[in-house]
């Protein structure tokens, strides 16, 4: 079993910058393809971004490439998403996933564990 937190979402204003966390509780996390994703209100959850086992391989939606960008300290448990130059169409809410797996996915049915979510609001 896996715990995950996610932390670092808040207010911020179009074009701004936020990082958000999300601190596992496994010794291994090396042994997990970890992904973000988001669900706005009145929509569906939707990947935003995943990290290989070792940080060497990324994906990210289109809606997003350029602008975010995840990375993963294995040593802090702890994995990153980097958002720059937001948009107000970003605000949802933000959540961490883990899969037990060697292979990087984009498919919300192929992740194990789920943090809570972080709330992530961009005023325009």
């Amino acid at each position: 079993q896996v715990h995950l937190v996610e932390s670092g979402g808040g207010l911020v204003q179009a074009g701004g910058s936020l990082r958000v966390s999300c601190a596992a509780s496994t010794r291994t996390l090396s042994s997990y393809v970890m992904g973000w994703f988001r669900q706005a209100p009145g929509k569906e959850r939707e990947f935003v971004a995943a990290i290989s086992r070792n940080g060497v391989s990324t994906s990210y939606a289109n809606s997003v490439k350029g602008r975010f960008t995840i990375s993963r300290d294995n040593a802090k448990n702890t994995v990153y998403l980097q958002m720059n130059s937001l948009k107000p169409e970003d605000t949802a809410v933000y959540y961490c996933a883990a899969d037990y797996s060697m292979v990087i996915t984009t498919r919300e049915n192929d992740y194990d564990y789920w943090g809570q979510g972080t709330q992530v609001t961009v005023s325009s």
